[in-house]
């Protein structure tokens, strides 16, 4: 293996992670990698379906072992040991894509959401049905208030806040179609106007509800809030700043309004175009498409986190040379400006092993020392 020394990395990766990254004393680059729990399959040579369902002890069981050799490569247990059983945890509430007449769809590989509509009367149609539903009624299911008591009573847990969806035009796309939604933005701006709108507005309401459920008074809620919005690459720049921009501005100004409250932005895609609109957002992290790099991101984002630029799928192919490349790569470009958190630029997939994290964690330790 690689020589890394453990106990000197994650001292000194601690003081890396404050200020956002930002940290004027760090004394190297920040490490965001902590592996994902599908890797436990191939790390451990166990069968198994890494997106589909694991029984829970056999998850737990699995996530022990792979957390044993992980102390013993990369100095550190990365997986959760402990998860809820299913009498503590709470029925599953509506999702957002649902609100808009959308079918999630778990196909063993990744949750699909099946879209409602595709001409713009029958949008029209979905958005008229949006304005009038009750967001509170639509998203809790019949013993939501029984279970919910139950729950707290019993486990002493409150519900989950909302503070993270599918961007607005990943939504969108799933909803009325890729290609509809082009069309519409350019033959009917007014409409796609209205549907951008209406998704904002979903989006707030169905935070407030999720609020107001776990205890919290109007205003004293925690702030912060993130968007997945891999489709955003597939606009143009003014495209985007009429249907996408909005969604954010809005929802950030409601939920993120203190500097630094988090507002963040995921799209593992070639989005580079959209940088000068997304900049406007204060964004206080990111994480994009691995051809999106540190420099370019700077240019526009000065006092950004960026979470990246490793490609997942180099990591997922174990090259440690080519590992080494990227991230040393990467490690230059933050020497002028820090606030680079070394991580995937995507997903961490089955596949990608111990070694190519410590493979990382050399590479900081002997390129990316500021």
């Amino acid at each position: 293996m690689l020589p890394v020394d453990l106990e000197m990395f994650w001292k000194d990766d601690e003081s890396a992670h404050k200020d956002n990254c930002f940290n004027a004393d760090s004394p190297q680059v920040a490490l965001g990698i902590r592996m994902s729990d599908e890797c436990v399959f191939a790390e451990l040579g166990e069968e198994g379906n890494p997106w589909g369902y694991t029984p829970r002890e056999f998850r737990i069981e699995l996530n022990k072992r792979y957390n044993d050799k992980a102390e013993k490569i990369v100095g550190k247990r990365l997986l959760k040991e402990e998860f809820p059983t299913k009498d503590e945890t709470f029925p599953k509430i509506k999702q957002i894509g649902e609100v808009f007449g959308g079918r999630y769809e778990d196909n063993n590989n990744s949750i699909w959401l099946h879209g409602s509509c595709t001409t713009p009367q029958e949008l029209e149609k979905v958005l008229d049905k949006v304005d009038k539903m009750d967001i509170r009624e639509f998203m809790l299911p019949p013993d939501w208030e029984s279970e919910k008591k139950r729950i707290f009573e019993t486990y002493g847990k409150k519900p989950k806040l909302l503070r993270h969806v599918r961007g607005p035009v990943t939504l969108a796309m799933s909803i009325y179609g890729d290609i509809n939604l082009i069309y519409l933005i350019y033959d009917i701006p007014d409409l796609a106007k209205r549907f951008s709108e209406t998704i904002s507005d979903v989006i707030i309401k169905m935070g407030k509800v999720m609020d107001e459920e776990a205890g919290y008074d109007p205003g004293e809620a925690p702030h912060g809030f993130s968007f997945a919005d891999d489709n955003c690459s597939l606009l143009t720049p003014e495209m985007y700043e009429l249907f996408g921009y909005p969604v954010l501005k809005k929802v950030f100004d409601y939920w993120s309004p203190n500097e630094k409250d988090k507002r963040f932005q995921h799209s593992d895609s070639e989005m580079a175009h959209l940088l000068p609109i997304l900049s406007k957002l204060n964004l206080t992290g990111c994480n994009f498409g691995p051809t999106v790099l540190v420099d370019e991101i700077r240019k526009y984002m000065p006092r950004t986190r960026i979470n990246g630029c490793l490609a997942p799928f180099t990591f997922m192919s174990n090259d440690e040379n080519k590992i080494i490349e990227e991230v040393k790569r990467d490690c230059i470009m933050a020497k002028e400006c820090k606030g680079l958190n070394l991580l995937t630029a995507g997903s961490i997939n089955n596949g990608s092993l111990l070694t190519s994290m410590r493979a990382v964690m050399y590479t900081i330790q002997n390129y990316g020392r500021y």
